[in-house]
């Protein structure tokens, strides 16, 4: 099974550095995820990868016992071979 690269944006609670670190330590164990940007002041999580999205949020939510709202999903293509920036709509 192929899966498509997604960039998803997610809205979390993010109170405490606890919490930030809790999330990033979820987030660094998912083989599936490419990589990932916190932002702590808007409570956001970015996440780029080959997965599914729905998947990823209940790995997240049961990981972090937090809740998770999907805000965003959008299909790209993955970051070029030569480094260079992948693709985003």
């Amino acid at each position: 099974m192929v899966l498509q690269y997604y960039y998803m944006t997610l809205r979390m609670s993010i109170d405490c550095n606890g919490c930030y670190r809790r999330i990033r330590g979820a987030l660094l164990q998912m083989r599936e995820l490419e990589g990932h940007q916190i932002d702590k002041r808007q409570g956001r999580v970015l996440v780029f990868g080959a997965f599914s999205p729905q998947d990823v949020a209940i790995k997240i939510r049961k990981r972090t016992n937090r809740r998770v709202e999907i805000l965003d999903v959008a299909e790209g293509s993955p970051p070029g071979q030569d480094g260079g920036p992948g693709h985003m709509p």
